[in-house]
């Protein structure tokens, strides 16, 4: 075990991360004292810490130790993730090719100032789900989709016709997939004190198909778009120290079963361990982003070098459509060069100050927290290795407030369809840190891998399975105790 003697001043811009402390104790340790806040616990992200004031754009910060000279590479990313693409030939092949099937065109419509997207207010046509989409897929149906997924090579088979996932936008001349309907039944929940909380609970299918049925064993799962923040850090942990934590088979029998998804690395060719998405599908921010631009935009990249994104071989006319590849981008869409700076804006995404740390009532519901065994998945801290070509991640203590880990949800949560070794009930701890934050910047507080809970509140009490038992905790809880859980979490 490593023991950190004492924290080391660290100055930015004349601002202190945190302020020298003699003789700490493993930082990692969780706390046992909420009398006050921890060492550097208001710097939720070490160094990286964005500087700027709560606003709107408290998600659109780079980290808050690049050097002026990194910038220029984060504000160029920015200006291609906020790019919008546009159909193939146009005037300028640095920006063509979207489609010919896509979700939105630009990556800044899904990822709303670089935050939490939403569902739908209303069913097409009252309303279009720009920052929420539906994956698809099928069980295995052959000998060798079965080892491609034993082998992680896969994370799902696809439909045949629709792909991995539903496209409710496409270039003229051509049908969309179709379009997502949701219907909601409400659901009553009861604390011990008497108060009531209506949840509603989703159900989706797809309506107006453009090129026929689905398959008959189709499984639908909605997805959406998760906030930018701290992505870097979150690659940056060791993986030793997320497999750690790992219990698939509950030795410790103390509830809670976190597993690793595995899935493959396409850039080196193995398996690796899965960290982003809902179901920690993809490892990397870099794959993450390339599997983005291609099954979100349709815009192909040297990792993903399909000119007609996620069209299918029963999708004739979308496979056939013009496409914006070019020699300029190495018979792609979007180049490299391009994506490398992607990547590094996504990377350096930097995660807001907390506010209020030392306020009793913040400390209170950090006690509840902590207590009701929510840490158990929700872990609060990790310090990233140390990284000399990446130096805003490199050995930061940080305060993610996620295990990485995968763990069932219970069947209230359940989207029933696999993805690598998740099953259709697990997810994987969603990290916390900014969650306070999502009204201001996003300007709504719809949480969850479907944005179902309109509220915090709402999202606790749909956990279930393996925290069903911080769940009832939570409904044993008095108003208060209850409003001063909620601060905390409004802090994060």
């Amino acid at each position: 075990m490593v023991v950190f003697r004492a924290h080391r001043l660290i100055a930015m811009s004349g601002l202190a991360v945190a302020a020298a402390t003699a003789a700490i104790a493993d930082p990692l340790t969780p706390t046992a004292d909420f009398t006050k806040a921890e060492p550097g616990e208001a710097w939720s992200a070490g160094a990286a810490t964005s500087r700027h004031p709560v606003n709107r754009n408290s998600f659109s910060h780079s980290s808050g130790n690049m050097s002026f000279e990194r910038e220029l590479d984060f504000k160029v990313g920015n200006g291609i993730f906020k790019r919008v693409w546009v159909t193939a030939p146009a005037s300028t092949d640095s920006a063509d090719g979207l489609g010919p099937l896509y979700n939105a065109r630009s990556c800044q419509r899904c990822h709303l100032k670089d935050g939490r997207g939403h569902p739908p207010n209303g069913n097409w046509p009252e309303d279009n789900a720009i920052s929420m989409f539906l994956r698809i897929s099928i069980p295995p149906q052959t000998d060798d989709d079965v080892t491609a997924l034993a082998e992680h090579r896969k994370s799902v088979i696809g439909d045949p016709t629709y792909g991995t996932q539903i496209q409710d936008f496409a270039i003229p001349g051509l049908p969309a997939e179709g379009r997502m309907h949701i219907t909601y039944s409400d659901e009553i929940v009861t604390f011990a004190d008497g108060e009531t909380v209506t949840l509603r609970r989703p159900e989706y299918k797809v309506t107006d198909l453009g090129y026929g049925p689905l398959h008959p064993d189709a499984m639908l799962s909605p997805r959406v778009a998760p906030p930018m923040i701290g992505l870097g850090l979150l690659e940056a942990v060791p993986a030793e120290e997320i497999l750690a934590g790992a219990d698939p088979d509950d030795h410790d029998n103390d509830g809670i079963s976190g597993r690793a998804n595995q899935v493959w690395d396409a850039a080196n060719g193995t398996v690796a361990l899965g960290r982003f998405g809902w179901k920690a599908g993809n490892p990397t921010v870099r794959q993450q982003s390339a599997g983005a631009f291609a099954g979100d935009i349709g815009i192909s990249t040297p990792e993903n070098p399909a000119h007609w994104g996620d069209c299918t071989d029963a999708q004739t006319l979308c496979r056939d459509a013009p496409h914006g590849a070019s020699q300029r981008h190495q018979n792609a869409e979007t180049s490299t060069e391009m994506l490398d700076l992607v990547t590094f804006y996504s990377r350096n995404l930097a995660v807001p100050k907390r506010r209020n740390v030392d306020e009793p009532d913040v400390l209170r519901g950090k006690a509840l927290f902590y207590r009701s065994g929510c840490t158990s998945c929700h872990r609060p801290k990790f310090k990233t290795a140390d990284l000399p070509d990446r130096p805003e991640q490199s050995g930061q203590l940080i305060w993610p407030y996620t295990d990485l880990l995968l763990h069932d949800m219970g069947d209230g949560l359940a989207d029933n369809r696999p993805e690598g070794v998740a099953n259709g009930r697990e997810w994987r701890t969603a990290p916390l840190w900014g969650i306070g934050l999502t009204e201001t910047v996003n300007g709504h507080t719809y949480f969850l891998h479907d944005g179902r809970a309109r509220n915090l509140m709402e999202a606790i009490l749909w956990h279930g399975g393996e925290a069903e038992a911080a769940k009832n905790e939570v409904l044993m809880m008095s108003k208060q105790e209850r409003t001063q859980l909620l601060t905390f979490l409004n802090s994060l």
